[in-house]
């Protein structure tokens, strides 16, 4: 992550939000452009633990989380707080967007 520069983030954000109206309506537009990008699956590593990365969802407090599975386990991850894999997945540049956006 952190490959894109200042700009080309504002610009994707600009992209995401340019219909929206309030804080609210931009976390929608970000949301729904992480959901249709996201390489998904995926797998990564949390607290030393392979993880596998099957979808998104966005919280009714309005957060961002990641649905994450490990044998028969599921536990939600912000993804804020996800450690991407590297190579990182296809489409992880709107979470470096999404990050940005957060400040």
């Amino acid at each position: 992550m952190g490959m894109l520069g200042e700009a080309e983030l504002e610009a994707m954000i600009d992209q995401a939000t340019v219909d929206a109206y309030g804080e609210y309506e931009q976390l929608t537009g970000l949301f729904t452009k992480i959901e249709e990008h996201l390489g998904l699956p995926f797998t990564t590593a949390v607290l030393g633990v392979e993880v596998t990365v099957r979808g998104i969802d966005l919280t009714p407090d309005g957060r961002i989380v990641t649905l994450c599975s490990r044998g028969g386990m599921r536990q939600p991850i912000g993804i804020l707080e996800l450690p991407l894999p590297v190579p990182a997945p296809e489409g992880s540049e709107w979470i470096e967007a999404y990050r940005h956006w957060v400040g």
